[in-house]
């Protein structure tokens, strides 16, 4: 069972996602908040799985949640649920350690597809924002390729595999099952690969993949 809570200042908001979830008989919505300091606090009471935050609450919007939640919480995957999709929100989210982002205007479908991949220690955006990251990707390739190769020098090649398959999406079970590995081995690799890049989260490191020429399509 996949424990999530979830964070909208909007009943009505969080009363649709509630419903949409509960049509899997996998998810549970084990607490409901509505400002970010609540989130956090039910948080720790309830130890989720994942943490789904809307961006813009008050006493304390999404991002900083997300700030509190990977320090104090740091296996809690965070999902950032918004109606905006502008630059500076994905990028800060990306930055606070968000493992996944949806658009509430997004297929429902989506709200269960991304709550069980980050769940399963994968990352997810929602198709328009994925393409938008992958555009400003491309619009600074070459110098991008360069300094991501650069950064991947220090991995050994077996963290190499693991990080192109993190770079494809893949869970640590998927990535498991490629490399004929446990999940607490490729757990252990995907920790020590986020420490050699400097980064924090399987998104930033799935984006130095993709800069790096390990991801192709």
């Amino acid at each position: 069972m996949i424990r999530v809570l979830l964070a909208d200042d909007e009943p009505m908001v969080r009363a649709g996602v509630r419903s949409i979830l509960a049509t899997d008989t996998g998810i549970e919505v084990v607490a409901e908040a509505g400002d970010g300091r609540e989130a956090v606090e039910l948080a720790l009471a309830h130890r989720p799985d994942v943490a789904m935050l809307d961006i813009r609450m008050p006493r304390l919007d999404g991002l900083a949640a997300a700030a509190e939640l990977r320090a104090v919480l740091p296996d809690v995957a965070v999902v950032m649920l918004t109606t905006f999709d502008e630059r500076e929100y994905v990028a800060r989210a990306l930055e606070e350690g968000a493992a996944g982002f949806l658009l509430k205007a997004a297929d429902p479908r989506e709200l269960i597809i991304g709550v069980r991949a980050v769940a399963g220690g994968a990352a997810y955006l929602s198709p328009r924002i994925a393409h938008q990251v992958i555009a400003e990707l491309n619009d600074g390739r070459l110098t991008r390729t360069t300094t991501a190769r650069k950064r991947t020098e220090s991995l050994t090649p077996r963290e190499h595999e693991v990080l192109a398959l993190v770079g494809r999406g893949l869970s640590n079970q998927d990535i498991g099952r490629e490399l004929f590995l446990s999940q607490g081995t490729v757990k252990a690799h995907v920790s020590a690969i986020l420490l050699r890049l400097e980064v924090t989260n399987r998104v930033q490191a799935a984006i130095i993949a993709y800069e790096a020429g390990l991801v192709t399509d």
